[in-house]
């Protein structure tokens, strides 16, 4: 008796787990490379940044399809969670065949950084959304966002882009503070609603398993 209640208990586990991998893998992509959910002192804080709110219908991401920031003389477009979109005032720049190339460049990619050299603006891909991923800024204060990085690894450069995403209930600023971090790593931050959490106060005892369940 006791084996055959064991056998059933652990069936039934056993297709739970199933069904909740299924849903996990059936998620869109496009969504799910930009939510996240973790537990904190028996809170569940949980971000989605393409979910709809009440002043943004399409989330953290821009309606005009990117967003654009440019210092000196280098400029970028990226668009947050999902690849960007061009109707217009599109990129005119050299090599960019991996993200569009000439006709349709910048709609192939997630990131595009161009530079001027020697009067030539030179595109360099730097964030793709399959290589896209979206993490706490500060484990001490979840209140304050998160940080959604892309990258891109080519022939010449292994770039990437991390933007943080700073929770502003009221409005959305940036992006500013463009930033260059290394030989072809770049940050920028952007004041969103998005970035704000959704706080759960029934984290306590599920653990991992809570988040999973959340996802």
């Amino acid at each position: 008796m006791k084996i055959t209640i064991s056998f059933f208990n652990s069936l039934r586990y056993y297709f739970l787990i199933i069904a909740i991998l299924h849903r996990v893998g059936s998620l869109d992509p496009v969504s799910a490379v930009c939510e996240l959910s973790f537990v904190v002192r028996d809170k569940v804080y949980s971000f989605n940044l393409v979910s709809p709110l009440p002043n943004f219908p399409h989330g953290v991401l821009s309606e005009d399809g990117f967003y654009k920031a440019a210092v000196n003389e280098t400029v970028l477009w990226f668009q947050l969670c999902d690849g960007m979109i061009f109707n217009h005032d599109p990129p005119r720049c050299v090599e960019c065949l991996d993200c569009g190339g000439a006709s349709r460049c910048g709609m192939e990619c997630s990131a595009l950084m161009a530079r001027n050299i020697e009067g030539y603006d030179v595109c360099t891909t730097i964030g793709k959304v399959t290589s896209t991923s979206t993490n706490i800024i500060d484990n001490q204060n979840p209140h304050k966002g998160v940080i959604v990085k892309m990258t891109s690894s080519g022939s010449k450069h292994n770039c990437s882009l991390s933007v943080s995403v700073i929770c502003d209930s009221n409005r959305v600023h940036g992006p500013h503070s463009l930033e260059k971090l290394g030989t072809c790593d770049y940050a920028a931050v952007l004041q969103h609603p998005s970035g704000c959490a959704t706080i759960n106060g029934h984290g306590k005892g599920w653990g991992w398993f809570g988040t999973l369940m959340i996802i």
